[in-house]
């Protein structure tokens, strides 16, 4: 998911040393400068390196084992009946609308507070992503009493966003879908290990959900996704399209149980490769830590930055207590002050970045309309400060003195 890591978000890249035996920036371009606190970081441990490597000394790197292996981790992890790995968080997103039966002439109501996958993915199977608006200026995810205004005959599926982590108000989400016929798909790529209002885990309550293991997510592999749904059809349909509609993988035929295979279906080389899932694999079992982890720096930036007049805490301390943290948004009272704090936290070192709305971007420059107006102010005054799982806490302080700095002097 674009500034925030979708794949479904490519955060901007840092340029940063490496800190410490297997901590690495994640280098996927060049930045202007040596960022002194990064917007993100990944550190590779030793044990995650050996996983990895051993799966190298295999001599097997397509899938095979340790994905299948790693698919039932997540779904163990998330809740899921199945979870069926992709290549990206985006493969995930069009393979679920795949899996929905979305074709052309369909409509499918999206957050335009989102990464531009998220409606992207409709579009690849013909159909045409209708753009709808944020609950409020401090919850970013949809509306969905906006959800319920633009249903149309031509309406097949919404795709709930849980942005930076937070879950969408899913229960009456889920309502007005069962209500109208609609199929729900959840957008969780920045949101494995969060929970609903309910204590239900994040992905279960929609018909199929969507996560992403992109570099800068919680669960890193550098390139992935995932389809979870507790429909055994349509997670066949997952599992056969990813892989080119072919009845028989190349393990099933290494391991002798098919001689050659058949197509039946348009499908797509999406496939989750050895590699990538050994990873996984090795870094699942720390998630809920560094969730937690995440989470305690939250707080610590709640603490420091609430009493300012000129700032905004997105989200309340329940939805807190249940999100996975992304992300840390803040909202601003005007777009200058934001301009002006980016610009004076880069100067100092400090990356930031923020999310535009999708229809103020050429490509979706169609639907601009004034019923977008509460994600457009948005969009256009949060900003996202420093967050990863180890950050500790004299980084937080120390962003923290800057941002409140930097608003006194504006």
């Amino acid at each position: 998911m674009g500034p925030l890591g979708t794949d479904h978000s490519a955060l901007p890249a840092h340029d940063r040393r490496p800190t410490g035996p297997r901590g690495r920036g994640d280098r996927g371009g060049t930045a202007p400068m040596t960022w002194t606190v990064p917007l993100t970081d990944v550190v590779v441990t030793d044990d995650d390196v050996a996983a990895v490597m051993d799966c190298y000394a295999s001599g097997w790197l397509t899938m095979g084992p340790r994905t299948r292996a790693f698919e039932d981790a997540v779904a163990q992890f998330t809740g899921s009946t199945h979870a069926v790995a992709v290549s990206s968080g985006t493969a995930a997103l069009h393979l679920a609308c795949r899996a929905a039966g979305i074709g052309p002439g369909d409509e499918v109501i999206v957050p335009t507070m989102t990464f531009l996958a998220t409606a992207h993915a409709p579009r690849y199977c013909g159909a045409t992503p209708v753009l709808c608006d944020s609950a409020s200026p401090t919850d970013m995810n949809l509306s969905v009493e906006d959800v319920s205004r633009r249903i149309t005959p031509r309406t097949k599926a919404v795709i709930a966003v849980h942005f930076c982590g937070y879950t969408a108000d899913l229960a009456p989400l889920r309502t007005l879908c069962d209500e109208n016929g609609l199929v729900l798909i959840e957008d969780m790529a920045q949101a494995i290990g969060a929970r609903y209002a309910d204590g239900r885990p994040c992905g279960t309550g929609g018909d199929l959900a969507c996560v992403s293991f992109f570099s800068k997510k919680q669960l890193s592999v550098g390139e992935g996704g995932a389809v979870l749904t507790g429909s055994s059809g349509a997670a066949d349909i997952v599992r056969s399209l990813r892989s080119h509609a072919m009845t028989s993988g190349t393990w099933d035929r290494h391991r002798g149980h098919e001689d050659s295979y058949d197509i039946v279906d348009l499908g797509y080389n999406y496939r989750l490769d050895e590699p990538r899932a050994a990873l996984g694999l090795a870094r699942i079992p720390r998630l809920a830590a560094e969730i937690d982890a995440r989470r305690a720096a939250v707080l610590r930036y709640r603490e420091r930055l609430g009493f300012s007049e000129r700032l905004t805490l997105l989200w309340d301390d329940e939805a807190v207590s249940r999100s996975s943290h992304f992300a840390f948004p803040v909202l601003t009272d005007t777009h200058e002050l934001r301009v002006h704090l980016r610009r004076s936290l880069a100067e100092a070192g400090i990356q930031t970045t923020r999310y535009p709305a999708l229809h103020v971007l050429e490509e979706y420059a169609g639907q601009t309309d004034a019923s977008l107006s509460v994600a457009e102010a948005t969009a256009d005054r949060h900003l996202c400060l420093p967050l990863w799982a180890g950050i500790d806490d004299d980084t937080v302080d120390r962003v923290c003195e800057r941002v409140l700095h930097d608003v006194r002097e504006a």
